[in-house]
């Protein structure tokens, strides 16, 4: 072999091994995040619930608990941090960085938390990552049980009624209170917003004449009204809801344009990597779809989405801008 044929050998061979030296290192990344997806979670979930126990969002994020646990092969752990309607438990699953904490959230924690008050500790735009909206329902608008009127006659006497009226919510900025102002502009009427601490106290100044009206979940709502303490004038959805099939919608009262619904939805850390992201989608939206869970979730007052993160961003995005609307155009401020 002569001098110039070994060197030509040798020159293939260093560049054959400099070939698979370039694929070895593009792929060991590849195989190491596949290695990682595939081993997570490797410790428990915590599901941050900004309520107390019993309330809506600690008994959804309850009833999806345990199947999650079961499809992830490890445990789901309910934490509760009620405080700031949902805020504090919204800001501690945005700072979240161990990779195994998601939130369960309601409209206002993904949508206009930062445009109603500036103050603010987290950005739900930059710092959330949508993962699933989970369920949705309409607010039930309730009147007096004394109330003789069809719901057209009563938005009538609520015009003639201007400023004299009243109208309960759980809180500035809240869904029902936006809502309300919304309601106003659609349907010429100006009740004076009176805010209380939650929607109990709402329902009890409402039985007792302090105020007029109050958009209210068809969960809590209705018991009173089978119990003929309140009554349902209309549904803020764009036809009748499943939920409560007998309650016509505002649109049969002459609302016209008008569309509010409550929502719930799981959230992540932006710093939650996206294949985690779409595997917790892929089984939330299994799991509220099975029979028994979508079953419970009508009982507690809810129709069920289960959209993938795409589906969510969505909702958030044309939920903020309408909800953006009202508070700038009626320059609504923090409680």
């Amino acid at each position: 072999m002569t001098e110039s044929t070994k060197s030509i050998l040798s020159t293939r061979r260093h560049a054959l091994a400099t070939a698979a030296a370039l694929v070895a290192a593009s792929v060991l990344p590849a195989a190491h995040a596949q290695g990682s997806s595939a081993t997570w979670p490797n410790r428990p979930i915590k599901l941050v619930v900004g309520f107390p126990g019993g309330s809506s969002p600690d008994l959804t994020a309850r009833l999806l608990a345990e199947p999650l646990s079961q499809a992830l092969g490890q445990p789901v752990i309910v934490d509760n941090r009620p405080g700031a309607g949902g805020n504090i438990a919204a800001t501690a699953v945005a700072r979240a960085d161990d990779d195994h904490t998601i939130g369960l959230m309601i409209n206002g924690n993904m949508t206009i938390a930062k445009i109603l008050n500036p103050a603010t500790t987290y950005d739900p735009i930059t710092e959330l990552t949508p993962v699933s909206l989970i369920a949705v329902a309409p607010l039930v608008l309730a009147v007096p049980a004394s109330v003789a009127e069809s719901g057209a006659a009563y938005m009538a006497a609520a015009r003639a009624g201007g400023d004299k009226w009243n109208y309960g919510t759980p809180g500035v900025g809240t869904v029902a209170h936006l809502g309300m102002e919304l309601l106003k502009a659609r349907a010429g009427i100006a009740p004076v917003h009176v805010p209380y601490p939650g929607n109990p106290q709402v329902i009890t100044a409402m039985m007792g004449g302090q105020v007029q009206m109050s958009l209210l979940p068809p969960g809590l709502v209705m018991p009173q009204v089978r119990a003929n303490k309140l009554k349902a004038i209309g549904v803020t959805s764009a036809g009748r809801s499943s939920l409560v099939p007998d309650v016509p919608s505002l649109t049969e009262a002459g609302v016209r344009d008008f569309q509010l619904e409550i929502w719930n939805a799981v959230a992540a850390p932006n710093s939650l990597p996206k294949a985690h992201v779409n595997r917790l989608a892929a089984l939330l939206t299994e799991i509220v779809r099975r029979e028994d869970i979508r079953q419970k979730l009508f009982a507690q007052g809810w129709q069920v989405a289960g959209t993938g993160p795409e589906g969510l961003a969505r909702r958030i995005k044309s939920d903020t801008a309408a909800m953006s609307e009202v508070i700038k155009r009626n320059n609504i401020q923090p409680g």
